[in-house]
């Protein structure tokens, strides 16, 4: 089972030690490839440390995430392009980025003109793309219509079938589903047959979005088999068919996971 979304780097969980275990428990729970999307310009440090101690079960992503996108922000695009660049083996998509207008609309243009840079270089470096959109879906969908052919993932994905068919009018895209969709008043896994089990990434956004029976607690990558299991009930699937699925599609966006 592969955990396309996951932050476990973050000081939520701890110190190095306590990260370790945190990883050891995804894996013992059968989860064992993570994918690591970068946040902002302090978080590059200790995602990279934690996933050189399981070199065969994280990979990364690099990005500036939308609510990073600030006065500074083309300075911090561009130490981002260059850990890209220098590094350019170890980040098998550009992540997370996009547009995030919940909490803040000041820079709204400044962040369409990062995710638009962000999938350029998406589009150079031959990789995918994770999609971070929140109240943002008519800004998201206006820069990725200026990119068609760069393949990518909505994460985090909580809208409407109209939504969904909003989207697909754009691209091929895929839609991680995390534990959003156990949640007793969510209204996505009447959406989830509108998705597809063949277009669905399962995540978590640990240590956010915690599936119930884990609500309230911090999430973290070893409670992906219950957000799996809800899915694959919705779908009236086999867990083992849902699994399939999902880590086949992780494989085929994300080309260099193996």
């Amino acid at each position: 089972m592969i955990d396309t979304h996951t932050h476990l780097y973050l000081s939520e969980f701890g110190a190095p030690d306590e990260q370790r275990a945190v990883v050891t428990r995804a894996i013992e729970a059968g989860v064992d490839k993570m994918i690591f999307p970068n946040v902002d310009l302090a978080t590059i440090a200790p995602m990279r440390a934690l996933a050189a101690e399981f070199p065969s079960n994280i990979k990364m992503a690099m990005g500036l995430h939308p609510t990073e996108v600030g006065p500074g922000w083309r300075d911090a695009l561009a130490t981002v392009e260059a850990e890209h660049l220098a590094h350019e083996t170890d980040y098998i998509a550009v992540g997370e980025v996009g547009i995030d207008l919940y909490w803040d609309k000041t820079y709204a243009d400044e962040q369409m003109q990062a995710f638009d840079a962000q999938v350029s270089l998406a589009a150079r470096l031959g990789i995918p793309v994770i999609i971070h959109c929140r109240e943002g879906l008519d800004q998201a969908l206006e820069v990725m219509q200026g990119h068609k052919g760069v393949p990518a993932v909505f994460h985090s994905f909580g809208g409407t079938a109209q939504d969904v068919d909003r989207i697909r009018s754009v691209g091929d895209y895929y839609f991680g589903i995390n534990g959003i969709v156990t949640f007793k008043n969510s209204t996505l896994r009447n959406v989830l047959p509108e998705i597809t089990a063949s277009r669905i990434l399962l995540e978590t956004d640990a240590p956010y979005l915690a599936p119930v029976p884990h609500r309230g607690r911090r999430n973290e990558s070893s409670y992906l088999p219950a957000t799996a299991a809800h899915i694959a009930q919705t779908l009236t699937l086999p867990l083992s068919a849902l699994t399939a699925a999902t880590t086949s599609s992780a494989h085929t966006l994300f080309p260099r996971l193996n």
